[in-house]
């Protein structure tokens, strides 16, 4: 989304890049605009890339590029061969060497100028919302913030709106459902600063330039099982 000017929200700096740990969690931002060196990818990836309309083709193979990179490090293996397939809900799923690997969860993330993927153990979830989306979040908050919730976004001061949309977004990615429902309401923003969500969900944000990437992780309840599909639809900017 693009629409007033950004202003830098006062959330702690992530460096592009560079692989960060929070939480048992390992995330990934980079500048769309950066270096890019395209992926090896499987004959399954290149028929979901060629079945993608041409716009979004870049973007989810930089996506990808990430997420084998994360995979590919934490478990030792060369990106090479990690697949990231999507789940029938069109959620990422790791696969290394034809083996599932339902352990590992992963997500992404897209803005017109910055991608992110995060990999964690347990359910994450990761957005980003560019700080200049912050009007276009306004008009949409009633749908996704309770009464409550918007007047601690008030009070919260800048990227604050963004904050709460990458932050709902991020919970309901992890929990596996779609923001674009109930399912966000459903998701209580108790905080912003620190971000602190109901239910057993261990949040952060930061800020990359003038974007703001909120990661969430979900408890999985002892005897769940692990998941075969999984994440949720785009938020408005990513």
């Amino acid at each position: 989304m693009t629409g007033e000017s950004a202003v830098r929200p006062g959330f702690p700096a992530l460096a592009p890049g560079r692989v960060h740990r929070w939480g048992g969690a390992a995330l990934l931002v980079a500048r769309r605009s950066g270096p890019y060196r395209p992926p090896p990818l499987s004959g399954a990836e290149r028929r979901v890339l060629e079945a993608l309309p041409a716009w979004r083709r870049a973007e989810w193979t930089r996506g990808r590029l990430l997420a084998k990179r994360l995979v590919g490090e934490a478990l030792s293996v060369p990106p090479g061969e990690v697949e990231v397939l999507p789940c029938d809900d069109g959620s990422p799923r790791v696969v290394v060497g034809g083996v599932p690997m339902p352990a590992v969860h992963v997500s992404i993330s897209h803005t017109a100028l910055h991608v992110a993927a995060a990999l964690a153990p347990d359910p994450v979830g990761v957005d980003l919302c560019e700080t200049a989306s912050a009007a276009a979040v306004r008009r949409v908050a009633d749908h996704v913030l309770s009464p409550g919730e918007l007047s601690l976004v008030a009070a919260a001061g800048a990227g604050a709106e963004v904050a709460a949309w990458a932050l709902k977004e991020a919970a309901v990615k992890a929990d596996r459902r779609s923001v674009f429902g109930a399912a966000a309401r459903g998701v209580v923003l108790l905080d912003l600063r620190p971000p602190l969500l109901g239910g057993r969900r261990r949040a952060m944000v930061w800020r990359a330039d003038d974007t703001v990437l909120a990661l969430v992780l979900a408890h999985r309840p002892a005897g769940h099982p692990s998941r075969q599909s999984c994440v949720g639809a785009p938020c408005p900017g990513g």
